[in-house]
């Protein structure tokens, strides 16, 4: 069923409630008739969110043989397998595509339920009116048309057009990203494309009333509710191939084509010389396996691997391995603000009495933990001010918890910073009557019995509410020394400024006042009923006004300097309102401007390029926008990261390189479209995780220098001994190449891969996206640290055979080449620095891995058992110094090397201080 399917031709947004009824064919005091519930149920489908198709495990498992390596390793199997007939070399090949893929199924044990999550976040019941009556039914029997009654509690089974609200707020933060409840009401809201936010007269799937009751008509179900859409947009949101995967898959077809053109020569050079084709296609194996790094998939999982659970150990949870190094990579983010970057604890910043006192005010969240300041010498009684903040709100504190609506939550923590006992005061002065909130009137008032500055007793009404409302009912300010002084048009202005600067500031501001009654005004109102009671919140006292805002988190700010310095740019978009979120980002230290989820929309891509870097907030934003943004950022070349914690995050977080859902806040929907989960919900964990990630990559390409070194030595080993005819063209046999790459490189590979990070990674910027995992440069060097290997392991040979035969000789240059690896693998540490300096040294953990590979080395050539197997045999003291010396050679070429590097470096750095200098002595 398409998403318009079910819904009514109008928007009912924008039209009259009793207009979307009549179009929907509801009675609204009787609702639908359970026949017609039944038929329409038949017509549309249940109210639930389709699943997506699984992925089988066979499908899995086939997805793991994607990779070039494992393709290229699997046909060599095979084909030697129908060739040679030679089993265990072939069984060894087919083994390590194997044990390549458990690994990479292992880590991907959880499949992605973004989907099934949605889904079962709606198993709930509803309260719907049918044939006159009100019943429960299951939530996905609901139709549209149905008439559902909702209450503080409840949560919203369907999208559905608000028909009565009483005092209703529904918390909408999942969706939308607005981190207070939306007051709700029954008038229309016209406008097209109206943002989700702002549309009041509306109730959507899966939010949660916070206050009131309300009565709604359902205007969409299943996938065609708003969150219906966010699952289809996660349905068809594909996650792309990492930066590491995508150069891991250039560097295989590098490779490849190298092998490719080395083995026709080496086919051709053998069959110019006559050699047999058994023969031949016994080298040409050999050469694949050498030429193709068997190990490099094994290896980099296993580092990955590794690396989620230090990850993890960080407060971080990462689902799929290649993430663990995205995030080195990663050079823009885009967070959601509420709960994110804020605490999501409404908490007042400041407070301000109309015309003379400012106070600050410490302390975030709902802890009671922090004090009200003020300037020396302007010291007040606050109780008169602070009363209200507890006695007309509802909400209560359960330690650090709140049980009610988050700005009575803000009020009643500043009573309580202000020395007042929130229970205590409730307790001592009770209420005698109340007006409860209503959007309408955009107030609440409470009245209790107190006594005036004067000994009368009075009925005192203590009312909260919004600026412009109470400011128009003030009749008065109360001075800090208790004087009442009457509002002129002299001093009305006080007030006004004083709410336009909090609003500025991007705070939510909150006004209390008070008007105490006699009691016979007060009972005359009591029995006139709730009407009268509101006809009594005039000519109020007007006390004080309180900023309100959900704090940034405090190591948010030192987090965002952080990617600052590391050349990361970190971008807010939020549901909440633009002149609210460019506040807090302009507090955490955000460039860029702010612009609103319709402005965004309304620019063309072309546009959006042009701008994007001097944007730094999007503000009342659709996921849509979400996923345009990513997008738009990956095609600037940007490696993106996504941080969220609503449902409305979801398709974004699965679209980005990297989504980072928050583990304690976080939806369970926006878990499964996330790799990663914070488990702290801290944002600077990311900051970790990235510093990390980019620890993990240069210590990869660590790795990568060593493997594609002695990769070339290989390729050259086996051309060079064909063209020279030595060892038959075939100086290795697969079982020994195997053995050097699985046995003798893993200890190297694991000792780089986790080797001490290097100084100054986090002051680097961000490797680009396009840049390839080794350098031209780079290359240049391998050839020529291949090219040392190829001669000395084909010198050792030429003096093994012409002492003592071929089977010396082949153990020497296996011997020699094993060597190569090792210094090989502590040269590729460090490009520029000596390996003799005592900060060169390796730790204590990594010197025994490169003892490890020594010691396989040693074995290979002394246990008869490996030595009938692999085809060597054992060595004299003076075999063993010829191949160690042989060996060493690489370590003084790549002195070398370095020297001439270290010096031209020099010279360039003091070629640019020159003129530095100069300009500094003519300033």
């Amino acid at each position: 069923m398409s998403r318009a399917a079910g819904r009514i031709a109008v928007d009912p947004a924008s039209t009259h409630a009793i207009e979307v009824a009549n179009r929907l064919h509801v009675d609204l005091t009787q609702g639908l008739a359970v026949a017609e519930a039944a038929r329409r149920l038949e017509t549309y489908g249940p109210n639930r969110l389709t699943a997506a198709k699984k992925e089988s495990g066979l499908q899995a498992f086939l997805r793991q043989y994607r990779d070039f390596m494992q393709l290229v390793l699997l046909v060599a199997a095979v084909v030697n397998l129908v060739v040679t007939g030679d089993v265990g070399t072939s069984l060894v090949l087919a083994g390590l595509t194997l044990f390549n893929a458990v690994i990479g199924l292992r880590q991907e044990a959880k499949a992605e339920e973004s989907v099934a999550a949605l889904a079962k976040m709606m198993k709930t019941v509803a309260r719907v009116r049918r044939d006159g009556q009100a019943v429960e039914i299951d939530a996905g029997e609901l139709v549209p048309g149905d008439m559902v009654l909702v209450e503080a509690g409840n949560r919203v089974p369907a999208d559905g057009r608000i028909m009565l609200a009483a005092t209703l707020e529904i918390e909408e933060a999942a969706l939308t990203g607005e981190s207070l409840p939306v007051s709700k009401s029954t008038d229309p809201v016209p406008g097209d494309d109206v943002p989700l936010g702002d549309r009041t007269c509306m109730a959507y799937m899966n939010t949660s009333v916070t206050r009131g009751r309300g009565e709604m008509v359902v205007t969409a179900t299943g996938m065609n509710t708003e969150i219906g859409h966010i699952a289809d947009l996660l349905a068809n949101t594909e996650a792309d191939k990492t930066p590491l995967q995508k150069q891991l898959d250039g560097l295989s077809r590098i490779i490849a084509s190298i092998a490719a053109v080395a083995l026709v020569l080496v086919m051709v050079f053998g069959l110019v010389r006559g050699v047999s084709f058994d023969t031949l296609f016994i080298t040409g194996v050999a050469l694949a396996v050498a030429a193709i790094p068997t190990g490099l998939p094994a290896v980099v999982t296993a580092l990955l691997s590794m690396g989620t659970r230090e990850i993890a150990r960080r407060n971080a949870i990462v689902k799929r391995l290649p993430a663990v190094e995205t995030l080195g990579a990663t050079s823009a983010i885009c967070s959601d603000k509420t709960g994110t970057l804020t605490l999501n604890k409404m908490t007042a910043r400041e407070m301000a009495i109309p015309g003379y006192n400012r106070f600050t005010v410490t302390g975030e969240g709902y802890g009671i933990a922090g004090e009200i300041r003020h300037v020396g010498g302007s010291h007040i009684d606050l109780d008169p001010y602070l009363l209200p903040m507890i006695l007309c709100a509802d909400a209560v504190l359960d330690g650090e918890s709140l049980i009610g609506d988050p700005t009575e939550g803000a009020l009643i923590v500043l009573g309580a910073k202000g020395g007042l006992d929130i229970d205590g005061t409730r307790r001592d002065f009770p209420r005698v009557a109340e007006v409860p909130f209503d959007s309408e009137y955009k107030f609440m008032a409470t009245f209790h019995e107190m006594t005036a500055g004067d000994g009368r007793p009075v009925v005192r009404c203590y009312v909260k509410g919004a600026p412009d409302v109470l400011i128009g009912r003030g009749a008065a300010y109360r001075s800090p020394d208790g004087a009442i002084v009457p509002v002129t048009d002299q001093n009305r202005h006080l007030a006004l400024e004083a709410n336009d600067r909090m609003a500025n500031s991007g705070e939510r501001v909150m006004v209390v006042a008070r008007r105490d009654l006699d009691r016979a005004t007060f009972d005359a109102a009591v029995s006139g009923g709730g009407g009268n009671l509101i006809g009594l919140v005039t000519d109020l006292t007007l006390l004080a006004m309180v900023g309100i805002v959900d704090p940034p988190r405090p190591e948010a700010k030192a987090a965002i300097a952080e990617c600052h310095s590391a050349g990361i740019r970190v971008r807010m978009i939020t549901g909440d309102h633009a002149t609210t979120a460019a506040a807090i980002a302009g507090e955490l230290g955000i460039e860029g401007r702010a612009l609103t989820g319709a402005e965004f929309a309304a620019m063309s891509d072309d546009e959006l390029l042009a701008q994007l870097d001097d944007i730094g907030v999007v503000a009342r934003v659709a996921p849509e926008d979400k996923i345009r943004l990513v997008q738009l950022l990956k095609r600037s070349g940007n490696v993106v990261a996504m941080t969220g914690d609503g449902v409305n995050d979801a398709p974004a977080l699965k679209a980005a390189d990297i989504g980072v859902a928050m583990g304690i806040t976080g939806t369970e929907v926006s878990k499964e479209a996330a790799v990663m989960i914070l488990t702290d919900d801290n944002f600077a964990t990311i900051v970790g995780a990235v510093s990390y990630g980019r620890s993990l990559y240069d210590n990869l390409v660590k790795y990568l220098r060593f493997q594609m070194s002695t990769l070339v030595a290989y390729i050259a080993i086996f051309l060079l001994a064909g063209v020279l005819n030595i060892a038959a063209g075939t100086p290795l046999n697969p079982l020994q190449i195997l053995w050097l790459n699985m046995v003798v490189d893993i200890p190297i590979a694991i000792a780089l891969g986790f080797d001490q990070a290097t100084k100054g990674l986090m002051g680097r910027p961000p490797r680009p996206v396009s840049a390839p995992v080794l350098s031209r440069t780079s290359w240049i060097r391998l050839c020529v640290q291949g090219a040392v290997m190829t001669a000395g392991s084909l010198v050792a040979y030429q003096i093994g055979d012409g002492r003592d035969g071929p089977v010396v000789a082949a153990t020497m240059l296996l011997t020699t080449l094993s060597v190569f690896h090792v210094i090989a693998g502590l040269l590729s540490r460090d490009q520029l620095g000596t390996i003799f300096d005592r900060d060169a040294v390796p730790g204590l953990a990594q010197l025994r891995r490169y003892g490890l590979a020594l010691l396989a080395i040693v074995l290979v050539t002394t246990i008869d058992l490996l030595e009938r197997i692999f085809g060597t045999t054992g060595l004299d003291a003076q075999q063993w110094g010829i191949c160690i010396a042989l060996a060493a050679s690489l370590l003084v070429v790549e002195e070398i090397i370095k020297l001439f590097l270290r010096r031209r470096a020099a010279a360039v750095g003091a070629a640019r201080a020159v003129p530095e200098a100069a300009i500094a002595r003519a300033a």
